[in-house]
């Protein structure tokens, strides 16, 4: 296990001293009165004064702490590939201390946009696997679904609890000087949540005096929410369902979230071989006999649920559950074949959902985005490769996107290469120039790109509707590499805490909580 913050140097260290705006929006700072000079936005004006009466060593005896606090409860993921592929890397999440700062009059609108968001994915996903509406009606391509890899087939006619069928998503958003976009939906097991609840739990360890200025809102009922949410999409009839968490195994690079997501529910993790089959019920081996399992949250890929009916050769999964799950005896949470939704060829049609279902105007605003499969696009982005971000449609955690303006020609070249032949694999982006936030460098502070991903969960409401809840907040990713726009873990990115702040004026909220 290995961890990868950087400890500032008492002999360069310059904490905010020599700090830059460098021209993109900044979520701290704003230009200050003298030349080059730059103050705190007034939310951040009490941590700011904080951090800056601290020296390299005070913020080095607490970046110690954190990090003895990470390894000692086992918080790891596992990066694959580099230097050393084909072996995963077990390591700690890099974590910075400077909390995110979000006003309640912001995070306000961020919801509405989710939420906003989450039910035009669900109802989509529902019609593309039912009567097909938006495709007859052309608003999206056929093909473009049909040759989806996350597209399942065996889900066509298939009716789950509620028609939900995306119950856990994580939506990643980024900001420039415009505002807020999103930039991806993550419909199938988003991960990253235990990394949220634990950086929250280290500050309040390592620097508590940081919350005293401000009433930050809890996130501390995930883990309940998460079971309520999970329990109100069981099949119909029953009254007080059994969940479980399935995992892959401890190979997986999530599988402390998966034990630590199951351990605060209060739920059983499992493993394919603990489930069986029987009459299209499913069951768990305990040492008292069978069973019942009625709500499964899987954080399996489809293609490794059934062996029966997908993968044969997949060793995870549990032979029989597709046939229990057709028949309505078992839920399970996402549904199988809610990946269409977030294939990054959908992606752009997003907005276009809202306005069929909903007939409302999209809240939040996508990126700009080219999808290969079609002509011109195609076109554009071979002819302007070197200014955009060229992404596989299935890829995931940042792994083989080209970032068209640091590649070389020769990179370049061989990747027009890879779109040349499957146009349908790939979409493009211009490059955004992510908003920056200070992160603690050898040096001092200095600014480095987020992003940010909400954990939205749904559910049935009982009256043909949806029940969401959005987690305050989610997870604030850093790319820790001076000038680099990769925020992902896996990619050497970190994460720091995340706080929306609460509304005065409200009385509906949770108080917050003593430290």
């Amino acid at each position: 296990m290995t961890t990868a913050t950087t400890p500032p140097t008492p002999t360069d260290f310059e904490g905010f001293g020599g700090y830059e705006l460098g021209g993109v929006y900044d979520e701290m700072f704003v230009p200050g009165q003298s030349n080059g000079s730059v103050e705190p936005r007034p939310h951040y004006a009490d941590v700011h004064r904080q951090l800056l009466g601290l020296d390299a060593e005070a913020l080095d005896r607490r970046r110690r702490m954190a990090e003895v606090s990470f390894r000692n409860q086992g918080i790891t993921f596992t990066v694959y590939g580099g230097e050393e592929a084909g072996r995963g890397i077990e390591r700690t999440l890099p974590f910075d201390f400077a909390p995110r700062i979000i006003p309640d009059g912001e995070w306000e609108t961020l919801e509405r946009g989710l939420k906003q968001r989450i039910v035009a994915l669900n109802l989509f996903v529902a019609d593309i696997y039912g009567k097909q509406h938006i495709l007859r009606e052309r608003k999206i391509p056929p093909r473009l679904i049909l040759a989806a890899k996350s597209f399942r087939r065996e889900m066509l006619g298939v009716r789950v609890p509620g028609n939900c069928y995306v119950h856990i998503c994580g939506s990643d958003l980024i900001r420039d000087a415009d505002g807020y976009k999103v930039l991806e939906d993550n419909c199938r097991s988003p991960s990253g949540v235990s990394y949220v609840l634990e950086n929250r739990a280290v500050m309040k360890r390592v620097f508590p005096s940081l919350f005293n200025s401000y009433r930050v809102r809890a996130i501390e009922d995930y883990p309940y929410n998460l079971l309520a949410c999970l329990r109100a999409g069981a099949p119909a009839g029953v009254d007080d369902p059994t969940v479980v968490v399935l995992t892959p195994g401890v190979f997986n690079s999530a599988y402390f979230e998966h034990t630590f997501l199951a351990q605060e529910m209060g739920v059983e993790l499992v493993e394919g071989r603990d489930l069986v089959v029987r009459d299209n019920f499913v069951y768990m081996r305990t040492v008292a006999g069978l069973r019942r399992v009625d709500v499964i949250y899987r954080r399996i890929d489809d293609d490794f649920l059934d062996p029966l009916c997908f993968n044969p050769d997949s060793a995870l999964g549990v032979p029989g559950l597709m046939n229990a799950h057709r028949t309505g005896h078992v839920a399970i949470a996402n549904a199988v074949g809610a990946g269409v939704a977030d294939d990054k060829a959908v992606y752009p049609f997003v907005p276009d959902m809202i306005e069929f279902y909903l007939k409302q105007e999209p809240i939040l605003d996508n990126v700009p985005t080219y999808v290969c499969d079609r002509e011109d696009d195609l076109q554009y982005t071979l002819e302007h490769l070197d200014q955009l971000v060229v992404k596989g449609t299935n890829d995931s955690g940042g792994y083989g996107l080209l970032m068209g303006h640091q590649a070389s020609k020769k990179e370049r070249d061989a990747y027009a290469e890879k779109i040349k032949a499957d146009p349908r694999g790939f979409i493009a982006q211009p490059v955004i120039d992510l908003s920056q936030h200070p992160s603690l460098t050898a040096d001092g502070w200095r600014g480095r790109r987020i992003d940010l991903r909400p954990y939205i969960l749904t559910s049935p409401d009982g009256q043909g509707g949806f029940e969401i809840n959005i987690m305050p907040g989610g997870l604030t990713r850093v790319a820790l590499r001076k000038g680099s726009l990769v925020v992902n873990s896996s990619q050497g990115g970190g994460s720091k805490d995340t706080w929306v702040l609460e509304d005065p004026t409200r009385d509906d909220l949770p108080k917050k909580e003593a430290l």
